[in-house]
């Protein structure tokens, strides 16, 4: 955990902004269940536990079935969880008093965990509005319609919008204690790389590559930050099959990412030559793909939206393509038609944090876009996570990809779809190429930005070649 004095901050600037959102006296309870244990297969046999990202950034408590109350209107704060039993300490050994741990995170009033009831119970009673965010686990969805006597399905629809935006807008902001685990974080995922890269060789199995890179993650981690991607078919953007013997020829896609014991994450691509030098043809599609991230780095300052950093460097990857007459025709209009959907269907980065993808699980657009933005409709540009104007403590990846995907060509060969700026006599020879993506972790500084972690991983193809001789 952080010192006690950050959780007491957070949430007295999480109370200041709610107390923005109503009179006072009408402002009513913030509620916050923290994650449980889930069965794998029986109630003994649980999934590896991850607490709640929202309540360990407000309570940093990182144990199964806490929860919380804030009241609005006093700034009375209360936690709710349950002493161990005898039988507990059978199998679990001692463990602190809740009052001990509540007390390490500054909240100095707890209660047994069934005492949640009967506070929501009488809040409700008096009619005072009961805040809380949309619950990501279904246990949570059901604690939380229980507590307010409303359908499961009623749930998300209750949430509360001004609860979220408030803690939407801290989180966005990192503070220089999560900087520091943010940069831990990339440490590690840099490191995980690291390992991939020196085990890939010809005839190995890909799930070889996968055990010794997530190895890394557990010695000095907690894990993954999200389930990796290994593969030689990187037109397939999320590809999470590990089966394959690693062939000469092809182009190994590594997205990846560590999670450290803060429960901070890291998310790196990078792609790799199997035989360790790329062809002709590779390295020129590489180049664009590499030039392209370099691009949207020297863009990414405060001020700018990620929208327009995204617009930018799908320009730039068409010129490219342009000049390997893959693409023909004006560029800006073809910017505006969307025509780099075709070869980037994702946008060019998401928030990073506690979730890999940070707070997409309080609503993705809530947390990537600005109440000015409208999400565009557009291939590629419609999955843009991240599209905010930027300002310092956002932390975002720069993730540019070209790929080629044969039913997607076809498709919009067949619905013209490309008003006639694609080359499909020349694209259709790129049918076996695979995919291409490389991505950094980068935070916004007072006057630009700087990429997280301390090493970053060779990128440049004479770089990344030289490194796989080694």
């Amino acid at each position: 955990m952080f010192a006690k004095e950050v959780y007491v901050a957070r949430r007295r600037t999480l109370l200041e902004k709610m107390s923005q959102t109503a009179p006072h006296g009408s402002r009513g309870i913030a509620l916050f269940i923290g994650n449980v244990e889930a069965a794998a297969q029986y109630k003994d046999n649980a999934y590896k536990f991850r607490q709640d990202s929202s309540w360990l950034y407000l309570f940093g408590l990182d144990i199964p079935r806490y929860a919380a109350v804030i009241d609005l209107d006093t700034a009375e704060e209360m936690i709710f969880a349950d002493d161990v039993e005898i039988g507990d300490i059978i199998w679990m050994g001692p463990q602190p008093s809740v009052s001990s741990l509540a007390a390490e995170v500054g909240v100095s009033r707890t209660a047994p965990y069934a005492s949640l009831d009967a506070v929501v119970a009488k809040a409700v009673s008096q009619g005072r509005k009961v805040h809380f965010l949309p619950p990501s686990r279904w246990y949570n969805t059901m604690k939380t319609a229980s507590l307010l006597g409303i359908p499961d399905a009623a749930v998300a629809g209750s949430s509360s919008v001004n609860l979220t935006k408030a803690l939407i807008s801290m989180r966005l902001v990192k503070e220089a204690c999560e900087i520091e685990q943010l940069d831990n974080a990339g440490s590690l995922g840099q490191e995980m790389h690291t390992v991939a890269r020196n085990n890939v060789r010809l005839g190995r199995i890909e799930q070889e590559v996968v055990g010794a890179m997530e190895g890394a993650t557990l010695a000095k981690g907690w894990g993954v930050s999200f389930p990796t991607i290994l593969t030689q078919h990187g037109e397939t953007l999320h590809n999470h099959l590990h089966d394959k013997v690693i062939e000469p020829g092809k182009l190994m896609v590594i997205d990846a990412g560590a999670e450290n014991n803060m429960h901070y994450a890291s998310d790196f691509t990078r792609t790799l030559p199997t035989g360790g030098k790329f062809t002709t043809r590779q390295r020129e599609i590489y180049q664009i793909v590499c030039d392209a991230n370099e691009y949207g780095f020297s863009l990414t300052r405060p001020g700018i939206t990620y929208r327009e950093v995204h617009l930018a460097v799908a320009r730039q990857m068409l010129e490219g393509l342009k000049a390997l007459d893959l693409v023909r025709g004006d560029v800006d209009e073809m910017v505006n038609l969307g025509i780099a959907g075709l070869f980037q269907p994702h946008g060019l980065g998401h928030n990073m944090g506690l979730d890999v993808h940070d707070m997409e699980d309080l609503g993705e657009n809530l947390v990537g876009y600005d109440p000015d933005q409208t999400r565009s409709t557009q291939l590629g540009l419609g999955s843009l996570r991240m599209a905010r104007r930027l300002v310092p403590g956002n932390v975002i990846t720069d993730e540019p990809g070209i790929y080629f995907i044969p039913a997607l060509i076809d498709k919009w060969k067949a619905e013209g779809t490309d008003k006639g700026f694609v080359n499909y006599a020349r694209l259709e020879s790129y049918y076996d190429f695979g995919g291409i993506r490389l991505e950094d972790d980068v935070l916004v500084t007072a006057d630009g930005a700087r990429r997280t972690g301390p090493d970053r991983l060779p990128i440049q193809p004479d770089d990344v070649e030289a490194s796989m001789s080694i």
